[in-house]
């Protein structure tokens, strides 16, 4: 297949970060033509000017629209691309200078009409940043799958990172409304149309996370939130595995209760865990710091997922709530 590339950004009144990503495009090594769309989501902090440096150095386009999330923003700018396969980014990653390069080798050798790549903590971001993307990728804590494993089953991409053709984009009509969320409903969709979704995994990006330790609180709890809602839509997709940061975080209250009444294995059990997750940190971030505030990190990650799948499974599946109707706040009109 002759791929023509077209890359999709939606943006919220980010001008910097969309002069940090365009700059690292500046910078790929390859020889191989792309085009840009940036999709203006309604923001009142223009990245138009940011956009006009850039035209003659990327084939470029700019596009305003009302807001109405990142998933129709996305689907606005595969309709006004010219290419036949989108790669779909978030305003806030940079491209490693072989993005492209790992992109289209691996589309030439496994064409697949959807992938996604892993997110990287590059070397000059924060400790913070560095903590959350440890805490997000890491083997003890979500598998490793956003980290650059394949782990168990079919793999879901993530807009942050994510490419999927033209035809694939048609069959399905592209994002929903929901959001989070509207990447891994997207993918379930496009398996129920025959098409493949496949890893990347040298196809990386670095990415930002412009993040708190609240917002980070926020983001895990409506990806709960989200979870608990694609089971419904999904049935089929039902894991096992969705309930473990929940029954992480009340096992661990149970802990601490048990050690009033002086039980102590389950607590040791956790210690252990943690102990194991700080070393780990260590050994990948070579930083005390970041190390510890790894452990603040998946903490916060387990608790506020737990909290909100079982918060979102009690509304959802035991009382039968609508979910657009119980979380507005998770969709968008």
């Amino acid at each position: 297949m002759d791929l023509q590339l077209s890359f999709i950004i939606p943006v919220y009144n980010r001008p910097q970060e969309v002069e940090e990503l365009l700059e690292s495009f500046t910078k790929l090594e390859t020889q191989s033509k792309f085009e840009v769309v940036i999709v203006e989501d309604g923001s009142t902090i223009s990245s138009e000017n940011v956009v006009k440096t850039y035209k003659s150095r990327l084939h470029i386009s700019y596009y305003y629209k009302p807001n109405s999330g990142p998933g129709d923003s996305r689907n606005y700018g595969m309709s006004k691309a010219h290419g036949n396969y989108f790669i779909i980014l978030d305003s806030d990653c940079v491209l490693p200078s072989d993005y492209l390069h790992q992109a289209e080798t691996a589309l030439k050798k496994e064409y697949v009409d959807c992938f996604g790549g892993p997110d990287a903590a590059h070397e000059g971001f924060s400790k913070l940043q560095k903590a959350i993307n440890f805490s997000m990728t890491s083997l003890l804590t979500t598998g490793g799958i956003r980290g650059g494993k394949k782990g168990v089953g079919k793999f879901q991409p993530r807009s942050f990172n994510m490419g999927i053709s033209k035809k694939a984009f048609e069959a399905t009509g592209g994002f929903g409304k929901i959001h989070p969320g509207e990447d891994p409903d997207l993918s379930i969709r496009l398996w129920n149309k025959g098409f493949e979704t496949t890893l990347f995994p040298k196809a990386k990006v670095y990415h930002k996370r412009r993040i708190s330790w609240k917002k980070f609180y926020t983001q895990v709890y409506k990806f709960g939130q989200v979870r608990a809602i694609l089971n419904q839509w999904h049935p089929e997709t039902k894991s096992l595995t969705y309930w473990f940061p929940g029954l992480f975080s009340v096992g661990f209250m149970i802990a601490i209760i048990l050690l009033f009444f002086g039980i102590n294995e389950l607590f040791l059990l956790y210690v252990i865990y943690f102990i194991l997750a700080f070393l780990t940190a260590l050994w990948n971030t070579k930083s005390l710091t970041v190390a510890f505030m790894s452990l603040m990190a998946l903490s916060i990650q387990f608790f506020g997922y737990g909290y909100g799948f079982l918060k979102s499974t009690y509304y959802i599946q035991l009382l039968k709530k609508e979910p657009q109707t119980q979380f507005p706040k998770l969709f968008f009109n």
